[in-house]
């Protein structure tokens, strides 16, 4: 029987996918696919088949095309986003439809009329790396279509495609980014821009220990962390193939830190004598050579991969929350004019994170900065669900109910824009909480934890949630883990707002007060941790300890009812009605004065 041959040709492949489609859909059904069907017919499929396009299959909010030409298929891409944005510039922000696009150039398989292979998959992947409005293509296309449209083209450097075995260089194009008959802005060669997140290269672990052998761990720990650092999508971090051309030679951070295009590098060595093994890892300031965290660890060895995975999980848990804060830092120092979406959401989690009210003030003001700033793209929408909560929870607004459901409709909102960041899922769960709906809370926290699984904000606030939700051991056990992988985490009051809840649950003051001291060392501006420290003191029967925290409490928020607490998500309601009568007992007032 003689075997069908296969039918390869070699084309350019443009994916497309409509942004925030659920969310649009959620707000207007049947405007969306109307205003969608006449897109597609007024101006998407014409400059298709203008640039010499087929449309392979629609995917309802997405397309597949392929081209014969790159420099077609790029013309195409970029003619259809700029009239879109036109088109569409007098639709409410939130109501605009928006595509990303991305292009590659490869060889693809024929199956009747679709069409399969990496190279289309890449394509897939780099529309998922495009802006809303934008478009990112491979370096491939980059290099075919050189000096044919004459657009700006944004290197991103080498990227790790989810699924994708090598790395890929990517090239961003924004609508922004117009053509003005110029070769691109950015050439190959030329040094890249920093992005505008936070960016990082991991060079290859040294290995000091005239041991071959550990060349192989070296090299491992540095792949590992690489792959880590990539899970987490507010990070750049240089692919591996970059950042291991390095490898043996003497390094000037500065210099790598300009040829790659990152603000941060992270270098380490491994150093075995005997039986034991020493890993030094260190994270610097690429532009000012300062070190910003560095850490040692010394093991026996026993198991060498469960020794790498734990040195490695150790790493990532200490370099992602130290990256933030050294971003954080940076931010003050700039006019908030002057700031990026990114640094505004930085700056802004800052504040928040203080659980005050002042800064809560800030916080919504960054937040909707970066929103304006970046609109479609996620920046800031999670983040401003967290001020609608301090809104709500200690009655800020004008209304706690209204702010409770802004808190739910705007984390939803962020998650609709990118269902794949573990930090949106993270705060729409918590969100999910205070409205009762304990199985998407705890469904949409499973979410981000499978996307990140050793994230901390997702694995303490689980703890929290649990808590809540009437499992105080697990949610021990939990809280204590987040607490062990990121000790110094911005989320860290909520955790222990949780692990309070759980050691009252279970009965154990003791804990509780050691939990509440802790929390109160974290916030200290805080009213809720001093009114924890009130409770647990006076079921331990320290009246002085808790007439200083009644004290402390009624300072911080002279307004203070025993109904304040009332909103304590509790699926357990004789654990919060015991909570009640304890604040009553305990001397707080039952109504305003």
């Amino acid at each position: 029987m003689v075997q069908e041959r296969v039918q390869r040709r070699l084309a350019a492949i443009l994916a497309a996918d409509m942004v925030g489609y659920s969310r649009l859909m959620r707000a207007d059904e049947e405007g969306t696919i109307e205003r969608q069907k006449a897109l597609r017919r007024d101006l998407i499929d014409p400059e298709i088949a203008g640039h010499g396009g087929r449309i392979v299959k629609t995917m309802g909010d997405g397309l597949l095309v392929e081209f014969p030409s790159v420099v077609d298929a790029v013309k195409c891409a970029v003619a259809v986003q700029e009239a879109m944005t036109e088109r569409e510039a007098t639709i409410p922000e939130d109501l605009r439809i928006r595509y990303r696009v991305g292009i590659n150039l490869g060889d693809i398989v024929i199956e009747d009329a679709d069409i399969v292979g990496d190279g289309v998959n890449v394509a897939a992947r780099l529309e998922g790396l495009a802006e809303p409005g934008g478009l990112c293509i491979s370096d491939l296309v980059y290099r075919s279509a050189h000096g044919g449209p004459g657009l700006r083209f944004e290197d991103l450097g080498d990227q790790q495609l989810k699924n994708i075995p090598e790395p890929v260089r990517v090239w961003r194009w924004r609508p922004e980014d117009k053509g003005n008959g110029k070769s691109p802005e950015v050439s190959p060669g030329a040094t890249p821009a920093l992005p505008d997140k936070p960016s990082i290269a991991v060079l290859p672990f040294t290995n000091m220990s005239g041991d071959p052998e550990q060349e192989y761990f070296a090299d491992g720990m540095a792949e590992d962390i690489i792959t880590e650092l990539s899970r987490l999508p507010w990070f750049f971090v240089i692919a591996r193939n970059s950042s291991f051309t390095y490898k043996g030679q003497p390094v000037d951070v500065t210099k790598v830190g300009r040829e790659l295009g990152v603000a941060y590098v992270l270098e380490g060595s491994v150093r075995k004598a005997g039986n034991r093994l020493r890993i030094n890892a260190q994270l610097i300031d690429a532009e000012t050579g300062n070190h910003i965290w560095a850490e040692r660890y010394d093991r026996e060895i026993a198991d060498i991969f469960d020794i790498q995975d734990e040195i490695n999980q150790a790493i990532i848990n200490a370099v992602a929350p130290e990256l933030v804060s050294a971003e954080q830092k940076k931010t003050r120092q700039k006019d908030p004019a002057q700031l990026s979406a990114w640094e505004c959401v930085m700056r802004g989690r800052a504040h928040v994170w203080k659980l005050g009210r002042e800064d809560a003030r800030i916080a919504r003001r960054l937040f909707e900065q970066a929103i304006a700033l970046s609109p479609g793209s996620g920046l800031g929408a999670s983040d401003l669900a967290l001020v609608h909560f301090l809104d709500a929870f200690y009655g800020w607004s004008r209304s706690r109910e209204q702010s409770f459901k802004d808190m739910v409709k705007t984390a939803e909102n962020a998650v609709a824009i990118d269902d794949t960041d573990p930090m949106a899922l993270t705060i729409l769960s918590w969100a999910y909480t205070f409205a009762y709906q304990w199985d998407e809370a705890l469904s949409t926290i499973d979410r981000a934890i499978a996307l990140s699984p050793n994230f901390a904000p997702a694995i303490g606030l689980r703890g929290a949630i649990l808590a809540c939700a009437d499992e105080p051991d697990l949610a021990i056990a939990t809280v204590r883990e987040a607490i062990r992988l990121s000790p110094r985490d911005g989320f860290m009051p909520y955790w222990l707002m949780g692990l309070f809840w759980a050691y009252h649950s279970i009965q154990d003051y003791e804990q509780a007060v050691l939990t509440a001291q802790h929390a109160v060392r974290v916030a200290p501006d805080n009213p809720t941790f001093r009114r924890q420290l009130l409770v647990a003191n006076h079921m331990l029967g320290r009246k002085a300890e808790a007439a200083a925290a009644l004290a402390d409490y009624l300072a911080l928020d002279p307004k203070a009812t025993v109904d304040d607490s009332r909103i304590i998500p509790s699926r357990n309601k004789q654990h919060l009605e015991r909570y009640i009568q304890i604040l009553i007992d305990a001397g707080v007032p039952e109504k305003s004065a």
